[in-house]
């Protein structure tokens, strides 16, 4: 099983991080009403997947989740856009 951590350009321009084991039912899920959405992205749809790297293992993933997260929105922008 891989794991791949995430960014998601919301409807208002902001980012959200994450990780998951599959992209398209992550976004889609975050796209729409159901239990498993992200209270942050629920008000802030429709949203889309610009960025993600895979992993071997969840602990690589969180970590990779965690470094992104305490990047600035310039910093994630350049990263998305390298």
């Amino acid at each position: 099983m891989h794991y791949s951590t995430y960014i998601l350009r919301c409807a208002d321009s902001t980012l959200y991080t994450g990780i998951t084991t599959d992209l398209h039912r992550r976004t889609q899920e975050h796209n729409t009403d159901n239990k498993k959405w992200a209270k942050y992205t629920k008000n802030r749809r429709p949203v889309e997947l610009i960025y993600f790297e895979e992993f071997s293992d969840r602990s690589e993933a969180c970590r990779r989740e965690y470094a992104i997260k305490q990047l600035s929105k310039d910093e994630k922008l350049k990263l998305i856009y390298s």
